[in-house]
Order: structure tokens, then C-alpha cells, then sequence
């Protein structure tokens, strides 16, 4: 039986397993050499009181004991199985597609944008500025809109499903084992491009369908009941579908709308980038330790209550870039990305504040559910007009714009595309920069530094999460009017990031095999 052996170490000693194999083999009595495997199951850094600690548990097995077997999932053929049409590749179409062939259905993937290697190709012209493709960018194609600017798997979501499972089914597809035991687990955007690919391949030998550049343009309804759906014009019947198309795809919740599936509106958030000198956030974090070289770049966690409304930092993006977001070239829209060795000289974050729906009343009678969406969409418009010339974005010291004046000049950002000098309290809503200016402040006196004028904000951070939700029943997570029709993922409100949505998209399909498709 393996051992578990709870320790408090150094950032030096937790760095390398030359300096921690000898301290857990005292620990345990015996000699290194008699220590046959040794895996950390959690890690975390402490940097709360100024000493800088690292608590890591590890599972060491001793010669004479059992190994454990590696990761395995099996993915049945379901050839000739009952089929399930699936709406979007992202991470709650992918894991729900797998989840379902194990349980013993075929899933039909159709996919509007195109495979991750050319998705990434088209990601490559957005950073040189030479257009934007609406179906293949960082938002639409295979892998989600996590894939190219995200790769962090962090979420609160662990109660709605099987979180360990969601992490060990990516390691099997080739994500390190290292996001088994971190705190906050990070596979990066370089990395997961090959893993969504491996998993893409998976579903195919297993006799399922993925289908890329094939725009679902309608649903088939017919007494209360899907029928299926037509894409790329052709008819695709099947008793269940899933819509997993992400928080971005307007154009699903105006189809849906016109089809009169019941939408509602809901709150959500929108602010800026805001983006540090990744060295100035160590020094803050690491308190300056000379122990902060073996740690890896510090991250941030920032919250605060302003004007009776939440504004907090979101995807933070350690030793990352902010990135081109968009979907269409007439929208400004930014997002953060973090390569998995998190070596950029810059650290960014989402800084937001949240959007109720008083604030697009104005909107509700003309736009009804789609109201918020077109308020978002309106902010965004907003920021292109600071900065039309090709993928450029708005951006201010953020010195400046917490005093509300302009930045003659703005440093050095990892934003390729380029940066434009703008205030932003011109042309944002009132409500939104007053408090993202106060919030600003507060955070300095938590984090001394980070109200400096070698940071920007860059404008604007709009696609947090979506301002539509699809309703679907508490107990059979069906759509509550259209018995067969299965919200999923970001895209309907169910969930917040990569692994949120994987996991709801695996409890979809759960749902799906202990009902059965009459």
C-alpha cells in the first residue's frame, strides 16, 4: 500500500526532485533507493505572512509494493449505436461526446469553425492584423474558446460533476500529470491544441462523427419534441441535442429565438485587460523573497464590493498575452492567454464589474431575452471606434485612468496587434469606469504597485460569460418547453471555464444514458 507523506517545504526543496526524494525518505525511514515511485499529489505556495512556504503532499511506493496502473479510458465502437447530435467542439461538446460513447451512444459533432491546426493558422493572421475570419478565431472552432486563450482549469464548479475524472481524462489525452495535484491546475495554450486533437481522434475510432465548417442554421421541432437539425443545409435527425456553442455564438441565440425557444436574459460582466510587468507582480506576491526564482510566476486573486456591485479580477493570466478576442473586425474585444511554461515578462487579468439587467432595461423592450447581448455587442463597437485600424485596442496607463486623464504614451504590451492611446471613461458607461477606477485603488492597498503607470488597461473584456442563458429543467436537464433539446456548457449559462464546462457536459450525457432516447 502506498504511502502519503504531508509536508511544509522551502520553495528551493519543492523545486526539484533532488531536493525533496531525501527529506521524504527520512520521513518515511527507509533509503532513497528503496523508494520505488514518487508522485506529488498537491501542490500549493503559501505567501501569506511574508516566509515563503510550499505545502505539497506526495505518494511514494516502496519497492516491494504494487504500482498503480496508468490512466486508461475505454472508448467503445458505437457504430450503429443510438445517435446523439452535439452543437459545438468545444471542452462540453468534446467531454460530453466521449462521456457518451462510453456509456454506448454515437455522437454526431457539427462544428462551425475549423480542426485546432487551421483554426490556429487563421488565430495567426488575427495577430498580424490581417482580418478576422467569423467562424475560426480564439472564440469559434475546435477546442473552444479556451484552447488558444486560456488553458487554465481552475473552477468552483467541483460539485456538479466528476472533477478528478475531467482532469485524469486530459492526462490521458496528453495533458501533463502535473494538473492532477496543483492548487490552480494550468495546461496552457501552447499544449492544448495537440490534446483537443488526440481527443478529436478518439471520438472518430470509436465510430463517432465530428464534422468541422458546419454551421447548424436550425433546429427541428415538432410538438414540443427535437427532431434533430439542418447544417450545411443537409437534415440530421437524432431523438437528443446538445447545444455546447459557448458564450460567443450570437448568432445560435438569435436562431434559437426565432424558433421560439424560450431564452432568458441574465447578469454577467464587462470591464478591461489590466496588465503588469509579470516582475512587478512577483515582488508584490513573493514580498521580494531571494527564494522567488524558484517559484513559478505569481498570480492574483482580487475582489472587492463598489458601489453595491462585485468588481474582481478574472483569468488571470501569469507570464501571458492578452490576445485579439474578437469575432467580428467591427468589435474590440480582448482576452488573456498563458503558455504553459508562463515565461512572458507580462501578467495580465481580466478586471470586471457586473452587468444586471437594469442596466439594459432600456434594450428589453425592442431585444426582449437578447437585450444584455446587444448591450454587450454595443460596448464593443464603442472600443473599435478608439481603435479602427485593424485588430488594435484601446488601451490607458492605469495611473491615468484612475486620475481620468489621457496617456500621452503608453508602455510596451503583450499585445501583438498593437495599442492605441484612448480615455476610456469616455466612452464606456459611467457606472462600469467609476468603479474599476475605485476598485483600482482598493486593490493598491492590498497590493502595493499595482496602481502604476507601467500597467495598462486595454479595452474591452466583454466575454466573461454569456448574457443569455438557456433554461433547462433542474431534473432532466432538458430545455423545460422542448423535451429532447439539452443546454450545455458557457454557451447556455451553466458554466464558467474549461473544466466547468467539461464537466457539464459529461453530466448531460449521463443524463442522456440513464433516460434513454425514446
Amino acid at each position: 500500500m502506498s504511502k502519503i507523506v504531508d509536508l511544509i517545504l522551502s520553495p528551493k526543496q519543492a523545486s526539484d526532485a533532488k531536493f525533496y526524494t531525501p527529506i521524504v525518505a527520512r520521513e518515511l525511514r527507509v533509503k532513497e533507493s528503496d523508494i520505488a515511485l514518487l508522485r506529488i499529489i498537491k501542490r500549493s505556495v503559501d505567501a501569506r505572512r511574508g516566509a515563503l512556504k510550499v505545502n505539497i503532499s506526495f505518494e511514494a511506493y516502496i519497492d516491494n509494493e504494487e504500482l498503480p496502473a496508468p490512466l486508461h479510458f475505454d472508448y467503445p465502437v458505437v457504430v450503429g449505436k443510438p445517435e446523439v447530435i452535439v452543437i459545438g467542439a468545444g471542452p462540453a461538446g468534446l467531454f460530453a461526446a466521449l462521456r457518451l460513447i462510453e456509456l454506448g451512444y454515437r455522437p454526431i459533432i457539427f462544428e462551425r469553425g475549423k480542426e485546432v491546426v487551421e483554426r490556429g493558422k487563421d488565430i495567426a493572421k488575427i495577430q498580424r492584423n490581417q482580418g478576422v475570419n467569423p467562424d475560426s478565431n480564439y472564440a469559434f472552432g475546435e477546442g473552444g474558446a479556451g484552447t488558444f486563450s486560456d488553458g487554465k482549469l481552475f473552477t468552483r464548479s467541483k460539485k456538479r460533476g466528476d472533477y478528478n475524472r475531467a482532469l485524469q481524462r486530459l492526462v490521458y489525452h496528453g495533458a501533463s500529470p502535473e494538473i492532477l495535484y496543483e492548487a490552480h491546475p494550468h495546461i496552457g495554450s501552447d499544449r492544448l491544441p495537440r490534446i483537443i486533437a488526440d481527443m478529436r481522434n478518439a471520438i472518430r475510432e470509436a465510430g463517432g462523427e465530428v464534422h468541422f465548417e458546419r454551421r447548424v442554421e436550425e433546429l427541428i421541432i415538432r410538438n414540443g419534441n427535437v427532431e434533430g437539425v439542418v447544417a450545411g443545409g443537409d437534415r440530421i435527425e437524432a431523438r437528443a441535442v446538445l447545444v455546447a456553442t459557448g458564450h460567443s455564438a450570437r448568432d445560435v441565440y438569435y436562431m434559437l429565438n426565432e424558433s421560439k425557444v424560450r431564452l432568458e436574459a441574465k447578469p454577467y460582466a464587462m470591464g478591461v485587460r489590466i496588465e503588469h510587468p509579470q516582475q512587478l507582480i512577483n515582488e508584490i506576491q513573493y514580498h521580494r523573497s531571494p527564494e522567488m526564482e524558484y517559484l513559478p510566476a505569481a498570480s492574483y486573486s482580487l475582489v472587492a464590493q463598489v458601489g453595491g456591485r462585485g468588481v474582481y479580477s478574472f483569468c488571470m493570466c501569469p507570464g501571458g498575452f492578452i490576445v485579439p478576442a474578437m469575432t467580428d473586425a467591427g468589435e474590440s474585444v480582448v482576452n488573456g492567454m498563458s503558455p504553459s511554461h508562463r515565461n512572458s515578462p507580462y501578467a495580465n487579468s481580466g478586471f470586471v464589474t457586473e452587468i444586471r439587467e437594469s442596466d439594459f432595461a432600456h434594450l428589453t423592450e425592442k431585444y426582449g431575452a437578447l437585450a444584455g447581448l446587444v448591450f454587450q455587442q454595443q460596448l464593443e463597437q464603442a472600443a473599435r471606434k478608439e481603435a479602427p485600424e485593424n485588430q488594435t485596442a484601446p488601451a490607458q496607463r492605469v495611473a491615468d485612468f484612475v486620475a481620468g486623464c489621457c496617456s500621452t504614451s503608453l508602455p510596451k504590451s503583450s499585445y501583438v496587434p498593437g495599442v492605441v492611446p484612448s480615455r476610456l471613461d469616455e466612452w464606456m458607461p459611467q457606472f462600469m469606469s467609476m468603479r474599476l477606477r475605485e476598485a483600482i485603488s482598493i486593490f493598491d492597498k492590498r497590493m502595493r504597485g499595482y496602481k502604476s503607470n507601467e500597467a495598462l488597461v486595454v479595452g474591452v473584456e466583454s466575454r466573461t460569460s454569456t448574457p443569455v442563458r438557456i433554461p433547462r429543467d433542474r431534473d432532466t436537464l432538458q430545455h423545460p418547453e422542448v423535451a429532447g433539446l439539452y443546454p450545455v456548457g458557457e454557451g447556455a449559462g451553466f458554466a464558467g471555464g474549461i473544466i466547468s464546462a467539461a464537466i457539464d457536459g459529461e453530466r448531460v450525457a449521463e443524463m442522456i444514458a440513464s433516460v434513454g432516447l425514446n
